[in-house]
């Protein structure tokens, strides 16, 4: 039986995502993207405390809580290492190495959902249920376009760091 027997996909992976320059320009990309979902939440901050936002709703620490977390899930999520998770307790030193990996991770995407969630329900009942007006509802929206760019931002770098050192990707089972 030969490796092609054994592979999950009919069609192979197009060559231009073996390349290095992929990866460098998909650590790029979460870049962008983190910095763009920061960029919307301090623009909202920025804009809540001005006084030309004719509203006397401010963003609060509450307001901050989502995007920590979803911060915090990204940190945990990216300093995993992707053979981490497929260990055995012979390669690395201790046992059990896979298992504590794999709760580590849980506990990172855990914690992006629980910020995407919570920034969810920040915008429903801090600002839809009492029915603001548009240039203070941005204020919500803005957080739940924050967090959703965060973790946007993770996977494409938790893809983009554990391609192979060989920047090839075996689809074989």
């Amino acid at each position: 039986m030969s490796i092609s027997d054994h592979r999950l996909f009919r069609f192979q992976k197009p060559q231009w995502l073996n390349s290095p320059n992929t990866r460098t320009a998909g650590v790029y990309l979460a870049g962008a993207l983190f910095s763009l979902g920061f960029f919307f939440f301090i623009d909202a901050s920025t804009y809540s405390a001005s006084l030309r936002n004719g509203s006397d709703i401010n963003i609060k620490f509450v307001d901050w809580i989502p995007g920590i977390c979803s911060s915090l899930g990204m940190l945990v999520i990216n300093s995993i290492e992707k053979t981490r998770l497929s260990a055995d307790s012979y390669s690395y030193s201790g046992t059990g190495v896979a298992w504590k990996a794999r709760l580590v991770l849980f506990l990172g995407f855990a914690l992006m959902a629980g910020g995407l969630a919570g920034s969810v329900a920040v915008l429903v009942l801090k600002y839809i249920v009492p029915k603001y007006p548009f240039p203070t509802l941005y204020f919500g929206v803005a957080n739940v376009i924050a967090n959703g760019l965060i973790m946007l931002s993770s996977v494409v770098l938790w893809v983009s760091q554990n391609m192979e050192d060989d920047y090839t990707y075996n689809l074989a089972l």
